[in-house]
């Protein structure tokens, strides 16, 4: 599901609102599928970013929809992360190059906007 969202950060409790999981269920699936890794603010507290929230939506699909095991989606992640990291064509890399220093400074900027309001 692609659903662009208007926050760059959400808490848990939103995201079990947005995709129809419990906490317990997020928590659970944090330390099943390692690429499922969202960043903790200073409290503690999990900060889901849209990225995050793609692949939580992208995990429900393959067990709820789909009906894989646990280690099966884990095994047909990877092989979609695989084809996404483009090979030999320096156009694709220059694109993925430019979406994650836009996604860096889009976090930095969320950073600096938290310490300028302290």
């Amino acid at each position: 599901m692609d659903i662009k969202l208007e926050k760059l950060y959400f808490s848990i409790k939103e995201v079990g609102k947005l995709t129809g999981l419990k906490p317990y269920v997020l928590r659970y699936w944090e330390s099943e599928f390692p690429t499922l890794n969202p960043v903790k603010n200073r409290a503690g507290k999990r900060t889901y970013r849209q990225k995050d929230i793609d692949l939580i939506f992208q995990i429900k699909e393959l067990l709820y929809d789909r009906k894989f095991t646990i280690k099966g989606a884990i095994e047909e992640l990877k092989g979609s992360f695989n084809e996404e990291i483009p090979n030999d064509n320096q156009n694709n890399s220059t694109e993925l190059d430019q979406r994650i220093l836009h996604e860096i400074r889009q976090e930095l900027n969320t950073i600096l906007a938290d310490l300028n309001r302290n």
